[in-house]
């Protein structure tokens, strides 16, 4: 009594769908941003004026800062809410990406790739946080396809993604691209979980 009544979709509420999505959605972001980097290697160095075998240090500063930052986020949830932390995840990915399109030297990249680390350290696994309270055992299994074929196809769309756009356009947009759907996804989590 006074709780709102959630409609049902196939059996299975509509948030236990959409709460894995919203979830999966920046997972994907972080996925093809690990993958996509590698077929714009020769653009950015060419752009930063340096060596592609320097770029190495921009790749692995955003793997290192995953690995760094990921204890730290459980403990950050726990602390400020998985919601919150969620979001300021989302936000510090999206600022990186941000600053990462606007670099203009290798040590830029390379710093702004730390920002953006931190913010994919947390997303990952305060999403499955809160992926875990949200939906019940019961839908489990099904909440978890939802919420792997996202980040699966993103690290497989890398490549061909990073492919597109350096022959189209700027290397800079394989970063800037994900500033408009790290808001969408912002706006989603604080609307839906």
């Amino acid at each position: 009594m006074g709780q709102r009544q959630v409609p049902r979709i196939d059996g299975m509420a509509a948030r236990d769908r959409i709460v894995p999505i919203i979830v999966a959605c920046p997972l994907f972001l972080q996925n093809l941003d690990t993958s996509v980097m590698a077929t714009a290697l020769p653009s950015i160095a060419h752009s930063l004026d340096v060596q592609p075998l320097h770029l190495n240090l921009a790749i692995t500063s955003y793997l290192l800062s995953l690995a760094v930052f990921l204890p730290v986020s459980g403990w950050l949830a726990e602390r400020f809410g998985p919601k919150r932390v969620f979001c300021c995840a989302i936000a510090f990915f999206s600022l990186g990406s941000a600053l990462c399109g606007a670099a203009n030297s290798l040590p830029e990249l390379v710093l702004f790739r730390v920002i953006q680390g931190l913010g994919g350290a947390m997303m990952v696994p305060v999403g499955r946080l809160i992926l875990l309270r949200s939906v019940p055992a019961a839908r489990m299994v099904a909440a978890m396809v939802w919420f792997t074929v996202p980040p699966a196809i993103g690290r497989m769309a890398g490549p061909l993604f990073g492919g597109a756009i350096v022959t189209w356009t700027s290397w800079r947009w394989i970063f800037l691209v994900n500033v408009p759907f790290g808001l969408l996804g912002i706006e989603m989590a604080m609307w839906f979980i």
